[in-house]
């Protein structure tokens, strides 16, 4: 993947340093650096090393370890690493929360987000730091999701910043625990079939405007629908694979070649990835390997999506 892959505009999405270093906007200099250094390890070459002998050079995620690196890690480090810098990004963040209160009401498009902003203000802290933690840890297992997991902590920062928006300060934290006498544990509760439902029919208007708007070569505006329809769909092949074309579109080939490859892991048949599988050289004999989706539910995150009981 060479440096141009990434557009100005793409890098623009991931302006929250906290959610590109998967922290919550109370991390001191101490949780940054301890962060950086982790963040550094997982996206290290020597931890692709056991891919090699399965993927061509062209698969191989090294090259977008390296440019998430480069490009958004280690500045969101330069950032916070002092105070002043973390004041500065404060003052922006807690600006956009602001804005965003009094131009619409505040829909989170992300389940967690969603719990988060009905969680009552005595247990507020605890589930913000715990959501955290746990969408951290999913953050670069593999570093195909750090696009989807790192939204997901851009909008649980804003909306806790929301919630905190009475409050004069922020206090930081040198860890993510949170004293609390009675910490209730988060459990997953199966969604009605009618929220299932609902959600289907909101993902389709998603993709139905991010169709209109590539229609209009309004590639930022259709990528925006379709990372949209994917929270609340994240299995649909279509999906991927129109999501994959935009971003061919907009000359970002390496982001299109792994929403291909979801759409083919979730749809074999799936024509549009199909149509291009050959163009970008993507392999259709590869080991299947554990999808996202059943590592996802396997993980202790699972329970953020649940009330608790």
């Amino acid at each position: 993947m060479p440096q141009t892959t990434f557009s100005l505009d793409w890098l623009n999405q991931f302006s929250d340093p906290y959610a590109v270093l998967g922290l919550s906007v109370g991390a001191d200099e101490h949780r940054v650096l301890k962060r950086y250094h982790a963040i550094a390890k997982l996206l290290h070459p020597d931890s692709y090393a056991h891919l090699l002998d399965r993927l061509s050079a062209d698969d191989l995620p090294v090259e977008l370890a390296n440019q998430i690196f480069a490009r958004l890690v280690n500045p969101a480090y330069q950032q916070l690493k002092q105070e002043k810098g973390r004041a500065e990004i404060m003052a922006v963040l807690r600006f956009r929360a602001r804005r965003l209160n009094q131009e619409q009401n505040l829909l989170p498009q992300s389940a967690i987000a969603r719990r988060l902003l009905q969680t009552p203000a005595p247990e507020l802290e605890i589930f913000y730091e715990q959501a955290v933690v746990q969408l951290a840890d999913l953050q670069f297992d593999p570093v195909y999701q750090f696009e989807p997991i790192t939204q997901q902590l851009v909008e649980i920062n804003l909306v806790y910043l929301h919630l905190k928006m009475g409050d004069p300060m922020i206090r930081e934290r040198r860890t993510g625990i949170v004293s609390a006498p009675h910490a209730v544990p988060i459990q997953f509760t199966p969604a009605p079939a009618e929220t299932a439902e609902i959600a289907v029919s909101y993902a389709q208007r998603h993709y139905q405007r991010a169709q209109q708007y590539a229609k209009h070569a309004n590639w930022l505006r259709a990528v925006a629908e379709l990372r949209d329809a994917l929270r609340l769909e994240p299995q649909k092949s279509e999906y991927h694979s129109f999501l994959a074309k935009v971003y061919l579109m907009q000359n970002l080939k390496g982001m299109a070649r792994v929403h291909f490859r979801q759409a083919l892991k979730f749809n074999p048949q799936d024509p549009l990835a199909l149509e291009y599988a050959a163009k970008l050289k993507i392999s259709l004999d590869k080991p299947n390997r554990k999808s996202f989706s059943h590592r996802f539910a396997d993980s202790k995150f699972f329970g953020l999506f649940a009330r608790r009981q």
